[in-house]
């Protein structure tokens, strides 16, 4: 939502702005600058790009359209699931939870939380890793490491997108001064035309220079850094999986394991001590 709120004070500034100065608006449609621009924009994306970041930009926009699924509710209750998880495990053994692991659409325990099970990777993260301690066969430090590798590992595959967009918005500029120099080019083909033909000639090429610049800086930049946050918000949420994972295996109640997921949280998501003691706690006992 705020990437179209953005978008519409963008032109709205723009154009009122450019209005407001006598521009005519209707000069500034030149839709064969646009297929220039955005057409040799979209042949160098896919020329640069494997298929396979070209499909994860495809769904890494819409995503960013809807704005961040990341708030406090969510992690409120990422970290109830997790101390419900802990504390069957804690109480029965932790091949009790063996089940809830391999199939988690069975399972009552995670079924009570849809918003977690959405993220698909970070369930993928978690499960692996609770098959990993029911095995019993990794000590903390050896997980430690290894997860930290699969962070990294996803981060930087969840920033392809971004860094793709960016690469794209940094292009668009010059491929605006393309699109202007062949406008040019038409503008010089009829020099000898009367002097207000010549005149929006020479309008429309430099409208090709604007449209560049304006959807490089303004728009597709923009963009880039909003999937690049979400990249960073995704990585977080495992973080915080990972950190109550560890204080279990290092030998923490769950009460307290889920205290250090809540302390690496972003200040912004992160519920008050309270607020999570009152949570956890209260879903548990009014089961």
């Amino acid at each position: 939502m705020m990437i179209i709120i953005g978008a519409v004070i963008v032109l709205a500034s723009v154009l009122i702005g450019y209005a407001a100065h006598g521009g005519n608006l209707a000069i500034l449609w030149q839709p064969y600058e646009v297929l220039i621009i955005f057409g040799a924009a979209g042949g160098g994306f896919l020329i640069a790009n494997p298929w396979k970041v070209t499909k994860q930009v495809m769904a890494a926009v819409p995503q960013a359209m809807k704005g961040s699924q990341f708030d406090k509710e969510l992690y409120m209750d990422l970290l109830s699931m997790l101390y419900e998880l802990f504390q069957k495990a804690q109480r029965e053994g932790l091949l009790a939870i063996e089940e809830d692991v391999d199939e988690p659409e069975n399972s009552e325990l995670f079924q009570k939380y849809p918003n977690v099970m959405k993220h698909e990777a970070a369930m993928e993260f978690l499960r692996d890793y609770l098959r990993l301690m029911v095995g019993g066969s990794m000590n903390p430090f050896e997980l430690e490491n290894l997860m930290d590798i699969e962070i990294e590992t996803h981060h930087q595959e969840a920033e392809l997108p971004a860094q793709a967009i960016n690469r794209t918005a940094d292009a668009l500029p010059g491929f605006g001064i393309i699109a202007a120099l062949l406008g040019i080019v038409i503008a010089m083909g009829a020099i000898d035309g009367p002097i207000e033909q010549i005149g929006k000639l020479v309008a429309a090429a430099l409208i090709g220079t604007f449209t560049g610049i304006l959807a490089g800086y303004s728009f597709v930049g923009p963009l880039s850094n909003a999937i690049e946050h979400q990249a960073r918000e995704k990585t977080k949420f495992m973080e915080t999986i990972k950190v109550v994972i560890l204080a279990i295996l290092n030998g923490y109640k769950p009460v307290l394991a889920v205290e250090f997921g809540r302390k690496v949280m972003y200040e912004s998501e992160r519920p008050t001590f309270q607020e999570l003691e009152d949570r956890v706690k209260g879903r548990v006992n009014t089961e």
